[in-house]
């Protein structure tokens, strides 16, 4: 499809971020010009040349010596304490192999760390989980920063891992850059038996031991889990980004296909290097259609909160400035197409049986919906990825998928959404500017209003709920959960309880500075709240019994109390000590330097 048929207010979107980034994004690519100038390796002197060779075999160094093939770095976040990286502990052997059927060679030049949210939710250690995606990002760049490479080839999958490899990737945006994931675990226990285990176990209606054994039938195996939250929003907006091997996203870790796949990944990186015949660079690649096409493919899948602050940070490190004024544009056109847990009941393996990345992609380009004349690491052209990978007597190919869908409790076309705008919506008043994720949630339920119920702390929100305090309509306000706050942990630890009081007939909503993710469900929640709490945001005057009024369908988030009374609170200080131990106090300097939710929350560029 030409880029001529686009929807308008794509093409304003577009030339909107490229407006106001024009300066940034010169600098950037400045930058990219004068080390792409520097060949790899031609300016070592001979020791230094000599550590870079001195651990590899004989037929590697020889490649590297004789100049003129590509040598491309393997940053990885394998580990296997997560079921979803656990995969990919075999996967730079693989590699290896591969590009030296190419002429190529390859190193492991970093290991990233990767934290578990599944682990981590609800303890101290959750504190420090969005900031590990800027820590990953400054070690795929200590791994890069000894400049040998001609391209990088980049393992990962969960939340925070695959935002920080890019983002370190788009600082080394000289090289080309290949993204290599894993694929999701079989299907285990459905995620809303899961869930409802978990809400009667907050009723006290089952036992410790029924929960682990439903939270064991889920979360069973190798790969990613099979909701669709933030990993698994991450692999499809790699294919929407034209940053994997077309159609790998959800690909089992088993069986003959992955491994052709992981082959395919080195063949490309080496070709799109500078020895190779198509050298792209990756911070040429994504360019601010790129950045607006991975916000179509968020909205238009019902994708993950988290990269609303994400993708303003890959932006960032592209020298873009992406906005949730721009996110909410493109929500307002962009119709929602899958249905897919927590906004389904299809997990992620039925969703690629019945049509995947690939099927949206379609629709999408078909539609105007998506810049399809963009570079790929596949080709020149997004509808590559609108094709299912699989092997064609053992040879890797791509094949069409079908044209209705086969599925329509999961995949609907572009005639008949399962509704007219996107997953997200951004909330506006006089709190502030906040994220809410619509498309799980029920229409009777997006509008509420009711007197706010005030904690510091999800703990303090267990155990007035175990206490029997919740009673009539309320909305939850949870503060001092912001990047500057407690480095805005997710809060999963309430959803059970705010849907068992939801299914109990009450009116509630949640409005936070803090953060849920992909696996936000029905109860109506403004996340990632601007200005925090701790920053002087409102947040920090509210008080139990002031009315608040949450529209999803008007896009308001309102504080009913008057300038006046507010002028005159003193703003409260979080009741609860800050979390001591688990390594916090190494974090001190990032909760100072964080910047707002709306940017990115990152601390790179905060001050900008």
């Amino acid at each position: 499809m030409s880029d001529s048929l686009l929807h308008p207010v794509l093409e304003q979107v577009t030339a909107a971020i490229e407006q106001r980034s024009a300066s940034r994004r010169s600098a950037y690519l400045e930058r990219l010009q004068q080390a792409y100038q520097r060949d790899p390796r031609q300016h070592l002197g001979c020791s230094n040349l000599a550590h870079t060779l001195a651990a590899q075999p004989e037929a590697a160094r020889l490649i590297v010596r004789q100049g003129g093939s590509a040598h491309i770095a393997i940053v990885s976040s394998y580990n296997d304490l997560l079921s979803a990286h656990a995969p990919l502990r075999d996967y730079p052997e693989q590699l290896k192999q591969a590009l030296a059927r190419h002429g190529a060679s390859a190193q492991f030049a970093a290991g990233v760390p990767a934290m578990c949210d599944g682990i981590t939710q609800g303890e101290p250690g959750m504190q420090l989980s969005l900031f590990s995606r800027d820590l990953i990002a400054q070690a795929t760049a200590i791994g890069l920063t000894h400049g040998v490479f001609d391209g990088g080839l980049y393992l990962g999958v969960c939340d925070k891992i695959v935002p920080g490899l890019l983002i370190g990737a788009l600082h080394f945006g000289h090289l080309p850059a290949l993204f290599v994931p894993a694929g999701p675990m079989s299907s285990g226990l459905p995620n809303k038996a899961k869930a409802e285990v978990r809400q009667r176990f907050v009723r006290g209606d089952a036992s410790r031991e029924e929960l682990l054994a439903a939270e064991l039938a889920a979360y069973h195996g190798e790969g990613t889990c099979t909701f669709y939250g933030t990993a698994n929003t991450n692999q499809l907006l790699m294919e929407f980004m034209g940053l994997h091997v077309p159609g790998s996203a959800f690909v089992s870790p088993h069986g003959e296909l992955r491994p052709a796949i992981t082959a395919e990944a080195a063949r490309l990186v080496a070709r799109n290097s500078r020895h190779g015949e198509r050298p792209l660079p990756l911070g040429v690649q994504i360019d601010a259609r790129v950045l607006v096409n991975a916000v179509v493919g968020l909205l238009a899948s019902g994708g993950s909160t988290n990269h609303t602050l994400h993708l303003p940070a890959i932006a960032q490190a592209a020298g873009y400035e992406l906005s949730w004024d721009d996110i909410a544009a493109l929500s307002r056109v962009v119709p929602l197409l899958a249905r897919v847990y927590p906004n389904g009941a299809a997990d992620v393996n039925q969703f690629q049986a019945a049509g995947g990345p690939a099927w949206l992609i379609r629709q999408l380009l078909e539609g105007g919906l998506l810049h399809g004349e963009v570079a790929t690491v596949a080709g020149d052209s997004l509808a590559d990825y609108a094709r299912e990978a699989w092997l064609d007597q053992g040879r890797l190919s791509w094949r069409e998928v079908p044209a209705e869908t086969v599925a329509p409790d999961i995949l609907q076309p572009l005639a008949t959404p399962f509704a007219a705008e996107g997953g997200l919506v951004l909330l506006q008043g006089n709190l502030g500017r906040a994220m809410l994720k619509t498309s799980a949630i029920p229409l009777s339920a997006w509008q509420v209003r009711a007197p706010a119920r005030v904690f510091d702390s999800e703990a303090a929100v267990q155990r007035a709920y175990a206490a029997g305090e919740f009673s009539g309509d309320l909305v939850l306000v949870l503060r001092f959960q912001g990047p500057r706050g407690n480095g805005m942990p997710e809060l999963h630890k309430l959803m059970p309880l705010l849907a068992n009081l939801q299914q109990q007939g009450q009116r509630v909503a949640l409005v936070t500075d803090g953060r849920l993710s992909g696996a936000s469900g029905q109860v109506p929640a403004a996340l990632h709240l601007t200005p925090e709490a701790a920053c002087g945001g409102l947040l920090a005057r509210v008080r139990d019994g002031d009315w608040l009024s949450l529209d999803a369908a008007t896009g308001t988030l309102h504080l009913e109390v008057s300038e006046a009374e507010l002028a005159q609170r003193v703003p409260a200080s979080a009741s609860e000590t800050q979390a001591a131990g688990y390594g916090l106090e190494l974090f001190a300097n990032q909760r100072r330097l964080v910047g707002p939710a709306d940017r990115g929350a990152s601390w790179f560029d905060a001050g900008e």
